[in-house]
């Protein structure tokens, strides 16, 4: 069988070579149907995962992109678990995809959708995150760097604090805070305060290194050591919000908010991510959404059980000193 699926390879890949990309991706889909109806997977895998990658390489992103999703379909109908293989061959495929093919997008969002169905990360596997990441920061698409980098791996942090720092250069030195924020808060928000703590240190070290002009404090207990910018409040802010949660203190995390009001209510994309953190952390209860509605409901009937009715906590979240801890991130 084995070598019936290398003859069925190696005739498609001619068809490539010889610039019939059409008739090569409409013969492999048969090719491949003809396994899936029999459920031999690894027959429809094999053909599948070899000429996807071969249109990619030939600049075929359309055709070779189609293949690419129906091998993640067969990898869910075979319900395939993500080990090392199976992710291999997909990150293969990724690697091979141009910036500018749509295609690849929804590849991405499909891979995940199968890592986080068949494997251990509800949030989809870290590494595959890891690997999507590094090659939108590469290609300097920020936003979705963002997104996958902050579910990555233990390599994670460094790319995005990189990635973060770089695009802080293009602004003005002031700006500083928003973007060591856009490390350090969503770290902290998927329990990885490893990864947040990392990230806060690279960044300050690095302004720091580049703006002698910042006049940076040095200040060291016994028990930690902060670098203090007088210039950058909220820079301050995030590094006294990592002592904070490191020690469990929810007062000095409400003193800080109280301390820092002005500067945060400036950046009010801040907001929702800090009342989220004082849950997570400190077992500080977000102030409930109004709704007038149910509201002047309540009022009619008296409350109720759905107006005593209080948010459970996530069962996930564990102690304010400790914190929540992603599973693999941190």
């Amino acid at each position: 069988m084995a070598s019936k699926v290398d003859r069925i390879v190696a005739r498609l890949q001619e068809k490539i070579a010889d610039g019939d990309y059409y008739e090569a991706q409409q013969q492999t889909r048969v090719a491949a149907s003809r396994y899936i109806k029999t459920q031999n997977w690894p027959a429809a895998i094999d053909i599948l995962a070899s000429v996807s990658q071969s249109l990619l390489k030939a600049g075929q992103g359309g055709s070779g992109g189609d293949l690419c999703l129906m091998l993640v379909d067969v990898y869910k109908q075979a319900e395939l678990k993500p080990d090392s293989t199976a992710k291999g061959r997909l990150l293969t495929c990724l690697r091979l995809f141009s910036a500018e093919e749509p295609t690849r997008k929804r590849f991405i969002t499909e891979m995940m959708a199968w890592s986080s169905q068949f494997g251990e990360y509800p949030a989809g596997d870290p590494e595959m995150h890891h690997v999507a990441g590094s090659i939108y920061a590469e290609e300097h698409d920020t936003y979705e760097a963002e997104r996958h980098l902050i579910l990555g791996t233990r390599d994670s942090p460094d790319i995005l604090f990189k990635m973060e720092y770089a695009w802080y250069k293009e602004s003005e030195a002031h700006t500083a805070p928003l973007y060591a924020g856009r490390a350090v808060l969503p770290y902290l928000l998927v329990g990885n305060v490893s990864a947040a703590n990392s990230c806060y240190r690279a960044f300050t070290s690095a302004l720091n290194t580049d703006n002698a002009s910042l006049g940076v404090q040095d200040v060291s207990t016994s028990q930690s050591d902060i670098r203090v910018f007088p210039s950058l409040p909220l820079l301050n802010f995030l590094g006294l919000l990592l002592l904070a949660i490191q020690r469990g203190a929810p007062e000095v995390y409400k003193g800080l908010l109280s301390r820092y009001a002005t500067q945060i209510n400036e950046n009010d994309s801040w907001l929702e991510p800090l009342e989220m953190i004082g849950e997570m952390y400190f077992n500080i209860a977000r102030p409930r959404q109004s709704n007038p509605l149910m509201d002047m409901m309540n009022g009619f009937f008296g409350g109720g059980a759905g107006a005593q009715q209080q948010p459970q906590r996530r069962a996930a979240i564990r102690s304010a000193q400790d914190g929540p801890v992603a599973e693999g991130l941190d």
